[in-house]
């Protein structure tokens, strides 16, 4: 029986499930609808522009999250490494502790690369700024707080690769704890 949601934005994590196991091009309506539970009218209603308005959908709702729980700190927090240790944090968290890829990654990489190219450069253009910013308010010259913020939002998203591909989440764990102590 379909599941009955008040609001598209109940199927949004749902979806985000979806695209992160299949990708966009795999996600397809019959794992759409087993994966949300919603029946197909439902979906269409929720979403008339199909799988691309999901996608966009989803990729609004984890830049929101991110602004809001990375970004923000990283920019306000009341001293720099305080907002670099609210990233940390919230990047374990988000990530399940590497048993979630990232999948904005998913995207970046996939056949969908071009379609969200856009949302992409910008979800991890605005990472690294924020980082860059954070480490020049921390004393860091702009090129070398440019330089570290690159190798460690890049280093996230390997440990979150490398994580998943050896089935071992706690790699990510220690990845994001050896990158924590080289930015302090």
């Amino acid at each position: 029986m379909p599941r009955v949601m008040g609001e598209r934005s109940d199927a949004v994590p749902l979806l985000a499930e979806v695209f992160r196991t299949y990708g966009f091009e795999g996600a397809s309506l019959a794992r759409i609808t087993e994966g949300t539970g919603l029946g197909k009218g439902s979906i269409y209603n929720f979403f008339p522009g199909g799988k691309e308005e999901m996608a966009e959908a989803v990729l609004k709702d984890i830049d929101s999250w991110f602004r809001e729980q990375v970004f923000q700190p990283l920019r306000h927090a009341a001293d720099a490494s305080q907002g670099i240790g609210e990233m940390f944090r919230a990047v374990e968290r988000y990530f399940l502790s590497g048993r979630k890829v990232c999948l904005v990654g998913v995207f970046a990489l996939g056949h969908e690369r071009d379609r969200f190219a856009a949302r992409v450069q910008s979800y991890f253009a605005e990472w690294v700024l924020a980082l860059t910013t954070a480490l020049e308010r921390g004393g860091r010259d702009s090129h070398t707080a440019l330089a570290l913020a690159e190798d460690v939002v890049g280093g996230i998203q390997g440990a979150l690769v490398l994580a998943r591909a050896a089935d071992e989440p706690a790699l990510f764990t220690r990845a994001l704890e050896r990158m924590q102590q080289r930015l302090d």
